[in-house]
């Protein structure tokens, strides 16, 4: 079963790509901005002849690939962007097909042709720091501006609630939002928006903004310091895009693509496809998937299908009316975290039977698969409401069945909230289903049911539709990546994972886009003897792919976590440590990158020395003569002991341990370990496992 640590992180609701507006309402919004009357353009102006207005307006109308709303610069060029310096400069848009367009920045203009769908790009030249500068598109006689646009290095911050988590909610925050004023500092968050089909524009509309105390609260705080601090030693305008999402696994980020090159995606992949068009299908096909998880995870009996066999009583018990967290029900539910089945029936009459339907099933906290008379129906992440579209067919004169397995990782959990549940139907009756309701308490044994491709943050290509996607090419210096805690439960595919993203990006970014990462700091009880740890193998799995690439580096935050709190407060040290990694892998600073990072583990005696490398000064330990969280282990699991350790020498620590002939050491390996081995520049070493030589 899932760790109670694995849970949604700042969740949000399932939500429905927007479906896009009809062509006459986009014709008529094109309309009302050639006419000049006000409307928003994301900080941007965009003017028209009188004469162009009209030839315009009647191109509006026509039924052409080109939306008639949309404006000749891409919204990523707007007001108060920054610009990747010193390399060819991407600039893209939408004008009539088969177009001129010409665009002009900094006293260069370059020319592009939109193509049969209406897209055109244009390259502009390399420029060096500086700004600010305006920046104009033209076709026919339409122009667009956007002014007040800086050149200077762009960052790309991704990944779930410790990515997300604002300003406003870190350390000493009175003061650092009223001391941000800084223009040379720009910020872009992207709304938070799935998709189901890759997108060449957001969803929700997106505005650079500079850093001032009204805008920095709630910006992304591990962002908004690792720009902070990196400009103290590279004097030049930082642009940060924070697109993050709590709760979300690392199979959202990726593309299509690449969860293909990667393998074992295809089947969820399709499904995805099929989604867009016809949720019921896709639905359908997902059921058929998790009954194939089902019928083989631990624990559950041959034959045991409660979506079908309603007729047994067999473990079932009356829920309260109403509903609600579950974990208020019993003593025994208190401290629960994992799957319970619902289950309720409902008598319909033939009128009622052979219409369509809106199930409005209430909240369900957080992940629901949902069936009616034993086909899958629905399933969706998060904690808002469900209301699942039943089509005239599936319901029945008599009695019918409704049964939700509902699974809660964190916290409160089932079906909760003041909603009410019923059956709508297309004539404006319904049914309630508000008694009847029995549950049941899946063993942990069973483990994690695969989620719905489809899943908003927990899916399979969803985050990189709707909120990377549409970033296009836009140039960039790097990528800092915030991730993991929701993938804690099968750290080795995230190693193939990290490794899909990291190329991921660099194919849509560039191929030599660095990549930064956050090792997942402490969280949770701290350990009282050697144990395994999904976050500790998780950490591990980081720390390797970074070494294993030269244009990666990582941020060590095993020591500045919070064991009560997943969501550490002290987002200054970990943005200082991110530029560290900066200043070392791209701008090539002569320093250590991350702190102490092990070199090799020999044999000497009775003893296994560990020699570390990167060391600034020496090695030292805090509060005690030697450091703590060593383990010696042999090759089987539970063979670790802790070892007592001892420094020699400015970069070597000496272990002994109650172990026959030893074959690994650990240290750091837990959850939520103590860790007391630092360098001089106060930088600790991180958790790692390697064998002993």
């Amino acid at each position: 079963m899932v760790a109670r640590r694995q849970h949604r992180l700042l969740a949000e609701p399932q939500r429905p790509a927007a479906a896009g507006r009809p062509l006459a309402a986009r014709a008529f919004a094109g309309l009302l901005r050639i006419a000049r009357i006000p409307v928003c353009a994301g900080g941007r102006k965009m003017k028209t002849s009188k004469k162009g207005a009209l030839a315009l307006g009647l191109f509006a109308l026509a039924p052409l690939a080109h939306a008639a709303d949309s404006p000749l610069l891409h919204e990523m060029f707007q007001d108060h962007a920054v610009l990747q310096r010193d390399r060819p400069i991407p600039v893209w848009g939408e004008a009539a097909p088969g177009a001129e367009v010409k665009v002009s920045f900094a006293g260069k203009t370059v020319k592009a042709k939109a193509g049969t769908d209406g897209r055109w790009e244009a390259t502009l030249p390399a420029q060096k720091a500086g700004g600010p500068y305006t920046l104009t598109a033209s076709s026919g006689a339409a122009s667009e501006t956007a002014n007040d646009i800086l050149v200077g290095d762009v960052w790309l911050c991704s990944g779930q609630s410790n990515m997300e988590l604002q300003v406003k909610r870190g350390l000493n925050t009175w003061a650092e939002i009223s001391n941000a004023h800084n223009d040379r500092i720009r910020m872009l968050k992207v709304g938070l928006k799935e998709s189901m089909v890759p997108r060449a524009h957001f969803i929700d509309p997106v505005q650079w903004q500079a850093t001032t105390p009204d805008t920095v609260g709630e910006f992304s705080a591990t962002c908004y310091y690792f720009a902070r601090e990196l400009q103290k030693r590279v004097d030049v305008p930082m642009g940060l895009i924070n697109s993050s999402w709590g709760g979300s696994r690392i199979e959202a980020w990726l593309s299509a693509q690449a969860l293909h090159r990667l393998g074992g995606f295809d089947e969820q992949l399709e499904l995805l496809a099929r989604y867009a068009d016809d949720p019921l299908a896709a639905n359908t096909g997902w059921g058929e998937l998790w009954t194939k998880w089902w019928r083989s995870a631990p624990g559950v009996a041959q034959g045991d299908e409660p979506w079908k066999d309603v007729a047994s009583s067999a473990d079932w018990t009356a829920a309260p009316r109403g509903l609600g967290n579950y974990r208020e029900w019993t003593p025994q539910l208190a401290d629960f975290t994992g799957m319970l089945w619902f289950r309720t029936t409902f008598r319909l009459d033939a009128k009622q039977a052979a219409q369509g339907a809106t199930l409005a099933l209430g909240v369900a906290d957080e992940v629901d698969v949902t069936w009616i008379n034993g086909r899958a129906v629905g399933s969706s992440y998060g904690g808002g409401e469900r209301n699942y579209a039943l089509p005239a067919g599936l319901l029945h004169e008599g009695e019918n069945t409704l049964v939700v397995n509902v699974l809660n990782t964190w916290s409160d959990g089932g079906l909760t909230g003041d909603a009410p549940r019923a059956l709508r139907f297309a004539d404006g009756s319904s049914v309630p289903l508000d008694r009847g309701w029995q549950y049941r308490v899946v063993p942990k044994q069973a483990g994690t049911p695969p989620q719905a491709p489809w899943l908003s943050a927990q899916g399979k290509g969803t985050l990189f539709n709707g909120m990377v996607k549409p970033l296009g090419g836009y140039g960039m210096r790097g990528a800092l990546w915030y991730q993991g805690e929701s993938n804690t439960g099968d750290a080795a595919a995230y190693r193939g994972l990290l490794r899909a993203y990291r190329d991921d990006l660099r194919a849509h970014f560039g191929k030599d886009l660095p990549l930064f990462v956050v090792q997942l700091a402490n969280f949770g009880p701290a350990p009282t003897q050697p144990t395994e740890s999904g976050w500790a193998e998780l950490r591990e799995v980081q720390r390797e792919v970074v070494a294993e690439d030269p244009r990666s580096g990582l941020a060590v935050a095993i020591d500045i976590g919070d064991r009560y709190d997943i969501h550490p407060a002290n987002k200054q040290e970990l943005g200082a440590r991110l530029a560290r990694a900066a200043r070392k892998v791209v701008y090539g600073e002569k320093i250590a990158a991350t702190g102490p990072v092990p070199r090799t583990a020999k044999r000497n005696g009775d003893a296994v020395e560990v020699s570390f490398a990167d060391v600034r000064g020496k090695l030292v330990a805090y509060s005690a003569e030697g450091p703590i969280a060593f383990e010696l282990c042999g090759d089987a699991p539970g063979s670790c002991r802790y070892a007592e350790a001892s420094l020699r020498g400015s970069d070597t620590v000496v272990l002994r341990a109650p172990v026959v002939n030893p074959t690994r050491v650990r240290h750091a390996w837990a959850d939520s370990p103590v860790v007391t081995l630092f360098d001089t520049d106060g930088l600790p070493a991180g958790p790692f496992e390697i064998g002993v030589e």
